[in-house]
C-alpha cells in the first residue's frame, strides 16, 4: 500500500503533462504526447515510401508532397489530443504499417470500384469476428506497439473494443484507427433511430448487441463509391473534426481546407461551391467579339494604306524622271532655236558696227542673250504645270550666289557642253567615281532611288528606241546602258520523228512531227481540236507522263534533257493560275525574285519588273487585285497578260506558251504579241499555241506550225510562205476569207478543198514535200496522191479498215489499264525525283532567300484573308463558351467529358481551318514548283504563318471554355496541352489537304477526330485495343489534360485520383511524354505532308 501511494505524485504529474493545454482563443495546443504520436505517425510515410513508390506510382509523383498534403498535421492536432483523453491506450489502437499496406492492397487487388478492401485477416475472419471489426470501431492490441519499425505481420488486436475516435477512420475488417486525411470531415457518428444508419455516414450497428453505439468514419475511398468524410461543398474543413461554412466572396469547392477568394468580375454567395463567371466571360465574348469584328472589316486596311503609301513613292519617281525628261527636251529645242538666232543676228551686227571691235563684241552677247530668252521662249511647246515650277524654282536658286545650283541646272549645264549628254538620266545619286566603277544600280539603298533609276531607265530606253527604230531591243538597253547589257542564254530546239504513245492504250497524240524552233523568233502552233497542240508544247517542256515517246529533241544540237534548262525555261499554262489575293505588282515580283538570278541587283530586278509592266500595259491596274472566283479583279484580259508576265519577268530564252491569246480582244491580243515580239528581239525562242487569230495578228508571228488530227504535222514554216504551199498542193483562200480559218477548217473536214485533195492526204503530203519517211500505215495516202486518182469513199474505207481494233476480253483489258496506270504513276515519281545537270548558268536564289520571299507573300495573303480567320476565331469561341457551359467538371471524372468534347471541337475547327492553308493555292504550287522554285520553302513559309494560329487558337478558346467549365488545373497547362494538340491536327490537315481533294479532305478532317477520339475511350482489355489506342492521338491529349488537373487533387481525393487514373489507365509522370508525342505526331504529319506535297503532281 505503501508503494501505491509513493506513485501516486508521479502519475498526478503524468496526467498534467499529457492532457492538452487550453489556450485563450478556445483552441487546444498539442501536448508532448502528442507531438510524440504525429512523429510516428510521419515516420509511417518514410517506411511506406517504397510500396507507394511500387504500387502507387502511377497516381503519386512525389511521395512526400503528396502524404503532407494528406497529413499534415502539424497545429491541427486537437483531435489527437482529444482521443488521447478518451483512450488512455490511444497509441495501441493505431494502425501500423502492416496493418496500413494491408487496406491499401486490398485497394489495388480488389480494384477501386469496391467498396470494402478489406480481405479476412487474423483479427476479422469467419471464425473470429470481435465488435472491432464493425465499421467505425476499433481494438487495443495486448502489448505496446511500435510504431517506428517496419513490422511485417500485422498484430493480435481485440482487446478492449470501442468506437473510434472523431477524426479517425477505422475500416470494416481491421480493428485499428488510421487517421483522417485533411480535407476530409470525420466527427462521431449519431445514430439515426428511423433508418438505423449512424449519421452521416452510411454504415449499421450490429443487431443484437445493445452495448454497441455509432463510431466515428468507417472507410477512406474514392468519391464515387463512397463520399461520406468528403468536406461537403460550400464549406471547408480546416481540421478533420471541424466544418465552417464559406463566406460571400469566396468558394469552396468538394473537400477543401481553406477558402477561395472569387477572382474580379465574379460573384460567390455564401456556401457556394463555383464561382459565378457569367459576368466575366459576357464581357470578354463582348471584347473578343469587337476585336474579332474589327479584324474582319479592317484586316486589309493595313496592307491597302501601305500599297497607297508605295504608289505615291512611285508615282513621285515617275512624275521627277518625266519632269526631267522634258525639261532635257525643252531646253534642247530651245537652245536649237536659240543658235539658230545667234547666227543671224551675228551677221547683220557685223554689217553694222564695224568700227570697234570690242563693241562689237559686247553687243553681240547681249543680243545674243536676248534672243534666247526671247526667242527660247516662243518656239518652246507648252509647259505643263508642274514643269514650269521647276524652271521658276531653278531661276530663283541661279539668283541666289551662296546656295548650290540644283540638279536641273547641272543637268541644263551640262547639255550647254554637251548636246548628247545623259544627264536627263543619270540621277545624280553618290559619289560619281563609285558610280563608274560599278554596275548601274547595286549603289542604289532607297525605295525611291530604286524606282527613280527604274524609270529613268525606261525613259531612256523609249528615247532611244525612238530615235534608232531599227535596232533591237537589246541594242536599245545596251545604248540606254551605256553598254551595260546581260545577254540571255540561246536555246535551239530541234525535233525529229516525234511520236507520243498514250500508255496502255496504244493511241498516238502525236506522230512523226519534224521541224525547228529557233531563237529570236515567234512561233504558232495552230491546229483543230485534238490535234495535239497542248501536248506538242507539253512534250519540248518535258511535261508529258503517261506517255511513250520514240523520235529525238535536240537542245542546241545536242541530246540533252530539256531539264537542264529549266531555270531559263518559262511555260504558260492555257489556265489563268496566278494568286487572286495578291495585287498585279506582286505576282510578278514574286516570281522575279525567286528565279532571276540571285547575284542579279535589287533595281536591276525592279526595272525587270517594270518593263514587262509597260509592255503588257498593266499600269492601270498594277495595285489592283487579281481576284477570284468569289471576289472580283481585274478583268479577264488584264489576267491573262499577267499570266504571261509571271514568266517573262525571269528572262527566258524559251518561252512556251499554251493558248494565250483565248478570251482576248484583238487589241489586247496584239498588245500581248507586240510584248513577245520585243522579247524575241532580245534572241528569246518563242513558241504558243494559237486559236483563232485575226489576219493581222496572223502576220505578226514568223513560223507557224499547223498540226491535223492524230498529231500530224501538215505545215511548218515560215507564216509568208504558207499559203503559197498550200496553193501549190491546190488549196486556195477565197476572198474575204481569213486564211488561218480556212486552213483549220480544212484540217477538221468541214471543208472540202478542191483537186482531189482530203485533209487526211495533207501530213503525206507535207512528209513527200520535205522528203520525210511515211509511216507504213499510212503509204496507201501516198500511192493515192501519187496515183491521183482515190476517191472520197476508197480512203473511207481504206481508213476504215486501218482503224479496226480487235476486241480484248474484260479481264485482258482490266488488265491493261491497271498496267497503265501503275505506269503513269511511276513516271510522274521519276519526273518528281529527276536530277538532271544545270546547264542553264543562272544561280536563282536558295532556300532561305525563297523562304524571307514566301514569308512576305503569305503574310499578304494572310492578312487579307482576314476575315476567315476572324470566323474561324469566333467559332473557337462559340464552342469554348457552350462547351464550358454545358459540360462543367466533374470532381468524380475530373471533367473527362468536358475534355473529351474539347479534344473533338478543336481538332475539327482547326482542322477544317488548317486544310485552306494548301488545299486553296494546288495549282499555283504546281506552277511555281515546275518552274524551280522550292518545294520546302513553300512548305516551310506556310507552316511558320500557321504557327501564329497554333499559339493564339488555344488562348482564344481556353478563354471561354475554362472560365465557364472552372477547373482545377491551371490555364497554363490546359494551354500547353491544348497548343500541343492544335501543333498535331495542324499536322494532319497538311497532309489530308495536300493528299486529296477539297471535298473527300473535308470529309477526312471531320471523320478522323471523331472516329480517333471514340477509339480513345474504348477499354484496353486486349493487347490489340492497348495499340490501336495508343495509335490515337486524342487519347494522350485527354490523359494530358486529365493528368493535369487530378495533380490539383490532393488529400482527401488522393484516392479518388487514383482510382480513376487506374481505371483509365493513366500515369501521373505521363504528362510530358503526352506532350512529346503529340509533337512527336505533329512533326511526322508534316513530313508526310511534305512527301505528300513532292509527289503529287498535276494529273
Amino acid at each position: 500500500m505503501r508503494n501505491y501511494i509513493s506513485w501516486l505524485p508521479f502519475l498526478f504529474l503524468l496526467i498534467l503533462f499529457l492532457s492538452p493545454i487550453q489556450c485563450a482563443d478556445n483552441t487546444f495546443a498539442p501536448s508532448f504526447y502528442s507531438e510524440e504520436i504525429y512523429k510516428e505517425l510521419e515516420n509511417l510515410a518514410s517506411l511506406l515510401n517504397k510500396d507507394i513508390k511500387a504500387s502507387l506510382g502511377f497516381c503519386i509523383k512525389d511521395v512526400k508532397k503528396d502524404w503532407e498534403e494528406s497529413f499534415d498535421f502539424k497545429g491541427r492536432l486537437d483531435f489527437v489530443d482529444s482521443c488521447v483523453k478518451k483512450k488512455g491506450d490511444f497509441r495501441d489502437r493505431i494502425c501500423t504499417v502492416a496493418e496500413i499496406r494491408y487496406y491499401f492492397h486490398g485497394f489495388l487487388e480488389q480494384g477501386a470500384s469496391s467498396t470494402n478492401y478489406v480481405k479476412p485477416n487474423k483479427n476479422c475472419n469467419l471464425t473470429s469476428w470481435v465488435s472491432g471489426c464493425e465499421p467505425g470501431w476499433s481494438c487495443s492490441a495486448g502489448k505496446s506497439v511500435d510504431l517506428k519499425k517496419d513490422v511485417k505481420d500485422i498484430p493480435f488486436r481485440t482487446n478492449n473494443c470501442q468506437p473510434c475516435c472523431e477524426g479517425f477512420f477505422c475500416p470494416q475488417g481491421l480493428t485499428c484507427m488510421i487517421p483522417c486525411p485533411l480535407g476530409s470531415y470525420c466527427p462521431l457518428a449519431k445514430l439515426n433511430n428511423e433508418t438505423g444508419i449512424c449519421d452521416p455516414y452510411s454504415y449499421q450497428i450490429p443487431q443484437g448487441e445493445t452495448n454497441h453505439t455509432c463510431g466515428s468514419a468507417d472507410i477512406w475511398s474514392g468519391v464515387v463509391n463512397n463520399s461520406d468524410i468528403f468536406c461537403s461543398p460550400g464549406s471547408y474543413c480546416p481540421t478533420t473534426t471541424r466544418k465552417v461554412s464559406c463566406d460571400s466572396g469566396n468558394y469552396c469547392r468538394m473537400g477543401s481546407t481553406h477558402q477561395n477568394p472569387c477572382s474580379k468580375l465574379s460573384s460567390c454567395n455564401s456556401s457556394t461551391a463555383t464561382q459565378n463567371m457569367h459576368a466575366y466571360g459576357a464581357l470578354l465574348i463582348v471584347a473578343l467579339s469587337t476585336l474579332l469584328i474589327f479584324i474582319y472589316n479592317c484586316s486589309d486596311q493595313v496592307l491597302v494604306t501601305r500599297e497607297r503609301r508605295k504608289a505615291k513613292s512611285r508615282e513621285a519617281a515617275a512624275r521627277q524622271v518625266r519632269e526631267t525628261v522634258q525639261a532635257r527636251e525643252r531646253w534642247k529645242i530651245a537652245k536649237d532655236v536659240a543658235k539658230k538666232g545667234k547666227v543671224g543676228l551675228q551677221e547683220q551686227l557685223s554689217r553694222t558696227f564695224s568700227r570697234k571691235k570690242s563693241t562689237r563684241q559686247s553687243e553681240q552677247l547681249k543680243v545674243s542673250s536676248q534672243a534666247k530668252r526671247g526667242m527660247g521662249d516662243t518656239f518652246l511647246p507648252p509647259m505643263p504645270p508642274n514643269a514650269s515650277s521647276i524652271y521658276e524654282q531653278s531661276s530663283a536658286a541661279s539668283k541666289e550666289q551662296n546656295k548650290e545650283p540644283t540638279n536641273l541646272t547641272k543637268m541644263l549645264n551640262s547639255l550647254e557642253n554637251d548636246p548628247h549628254s545623259n544627264e536627263g538620266f543619270n540621277l545624280q545619286i553618290g559619289d560619281k567615281n563609285i558610280k563608274k566603277q560599278m554596275p548601274k544600280g547595286k549603289q542604289l539603298q532607297t525605295q525611291s532611288q530604286i524606282l527613280r533609276y527604274a524609270y529613268g531607265q525606261i525613259e531612256k530606253e523609249k528615247a532611244q528606241q525612238e530615235k534608232n527604230k531599227n535596232l533591237t531591243f537589246s541594242g536599245v538597253i545596251s545604248m540606254a546602258t551605256g553598254g551595260e547589257v546581260r545577254t540571255r542564254p540561246v536555246i535551239e530546239v530541234a525535233f525529229k520523228d516525234l511520236t507520243l504513245t498514250l500508255k496502255g492504250k496504244r493511241k498516238h497524240l502525236l506522230r512523226c512531227v519534224s521541224g525547228k524552233l529557233m531563237p529570236g523568233r515567234v512561233s504558232a502552233v495552230m491546229g483543230p481540236s485534238g490535234a495535239g497542240k497542248t501536248t506538242f508544247l507539253s512534250a519540248l517542256a518535258g511535261k508529258a507522263r503517261g506517255c511513250t515517246m520514240t523520235g529525238s529533241i535536240l537542245i542546241n544540237g545536242k541530246v540533252e534533257s530539256i531539264h537542264c534548262y529549266q531555270k531559263i525555261i518559262g511555260f504558260v499554262p492555257q489556265d489563268d493560275i496566278v494568286h487572286g489575293n495578291l495585287t498585279v505588282e506582286e505576282n510578278l515580283r514574286f516570281s522575279a525574285r525567286c528565279r532571276l538570278s540571285a547575284d542579279m541587283p535589287k533595281p536591276d530586278k525592279v526595272l525587270i519588273v517594270e518593263r514587262v509592266i509597260e509592255s503588257l500595259g498593266l499600269q492601270a491596274v498594277r495595285d489592283s487585285l487579281v481576284g477570284t472566283v468569289e471576289k472580283r479583279g481585274i478583268s479577264g484580259g488584264q489576267r491573262k497578260r499577267v499570266n504571261v508576265g509571271m514568266e517573262m519577268v525571269m528572262e527566258p530564252s524559251l518561252l512556251i506558251l499554251d493558248e494565250p491569246t483565248t478570251g482576248l480582244d484583238s487589241a489586247s491580243s496584239t498588245l500581248l504579241l507586240k510584248a513577245l515580239r520585243r522579247e524575241a528581239l532580245e534572241g528569246v525562242n518563242i513558241c504558243m499555241v494559237l486559236h483563232q487569230p485575226s489576219y493581222t495578228l496572223f502576220r505578226m508571228f514568223d513560223d507557224i506550225i499547223f498540226l491535223a488530227k492524230g498529231g500530224l504535222t501538215a505545215y511548218h514554216g515560215p507564216v509568208k510562205k504558207v499559203e503559197e504551199y498550200f496553193a501549190s498542193i491546190g488549196i486556195s483562200v477565197p476572198d474575204r476569207v481569213n486564211p488561218p480559218d480556212h486552213f483549220i477548217d480544212i484540217l477538221e473536214g468541214l471543208v472540202k478543198p478542191s483537186g482531189g485533195v482530203t485533209h487526211q492526204q495533207l501530213p503525206v503530203r507535207w512528209m513527200l514535200h520535205n522528203s520525210y519517211p511515211v509511216p507504213p500505215d499510212m503509204l496507201h495516202y501516198a500511192d493515192q496522191i501519187a496515183a491521183s486518182s482515190s476517191s472520197p469513199s476508197n480512203i473511207n474505207d481504206a481508213t476504215k479498215g486501218k482503224n479496226e481494233v480487235t476486241d480484248q476480253s474484260f479481264a485482258g483489258e482490266f488488265w491493261e489499264d491497271m498496267k497503265s496506270s501503275v505506269q503513269i504513276q511511276r513516271d510522274h515519281i521519276e519526273a518528281t525525283f529527276l536530277k538532271t545537270k544545270d546547264l542553264s548558268n543562272r544561280r536563282t536564289p536558295g532556300v532561305a532567300r525563297q523562304y524571307r520571299y514566301y514569308l512576305g507573300r503569305i503574310c499578304k495573303q494572310t492578312l487579307r484573308e482576314g476575315k476567315s480567320q476572324a470566323v474561324d476565331y469566333l467559332l473557337l469561341l462559340v464552342a469554348g463558351a457552350i462547351l464550358g457551359t454545358l459540360t462543367k467538371v466533374n470532381d468524380e471524372t475530373f471533367g473527362s467529358l468536358g475534355y473529351t468534347y474539347t479534344v473533338i471541337a478543336v481538332s475539327l475547327l482547326c482542322k477544317i481551318a488548317a486544310l485552306r492553308s494548301f488545299s486553296l493555292d494546288k495549282l499555283q504550287y504546281w506552277r511555281e514548283s515546275a518552274s524551280g522554285i522550292s518545294n520546302l520553302a513553300h512548305f516551310l513559309s506556310k507552316d511558320t504563318i500557321d504557327l501564329f494560329n497554333t499559339i493564339i487558337k488555344p488562348v482564344v478558346y481556353l478563354s471561354m471554355f475554362y472560365f465557364f467549365s472552372n477547373p482545377r488545373s491551371s490555364f497554363a497547362s490546359n494551354y500547353v496541352v491544348l497548343l500541343c494538340l492544335v501543333y498535331c491536327v495542324t499536322g494532319m490537315a497538311y497532309a489530308i489537304a495536300i493528299y486529296f481533294e477539297p471535298a473527300p479532305a473535308q470529309l477526312w478532317s471531320v471523320l478522323l477526330p471523331v472516329v480517333m477520339t471514340l477509339m480513345a475511350n474504348q477499354t484496353k482489355d486486349t493487347l490489340f485495343m492497348k495499340i490501336l489506342v495508343k495509335l490515337c492521338y486524342p487519347n494522350w491529349a485527354l490523359e494530358a489534360f486529365i493528368i493535369a488537373n487530378a495533380e490539383r487533387y490532393t488529400g482527401v481525393w488522393l484516392i479518388t485520383r487514383c482510382s480513376s487514373l487506374m481505371n483509365s489507365g493513366y500515369n501521373v509522370s505521363d504528362w510530358p511524354l503526352c506532350l512529346l508525342v503529340l509533337i512527336f505526331y505533329g512533326i511526322i504529319a508534316r513530313v508526310v505532308a511534305f512527301f505528300c506535297l513532292v509527289i503529287t503532281q498535276k494529273k
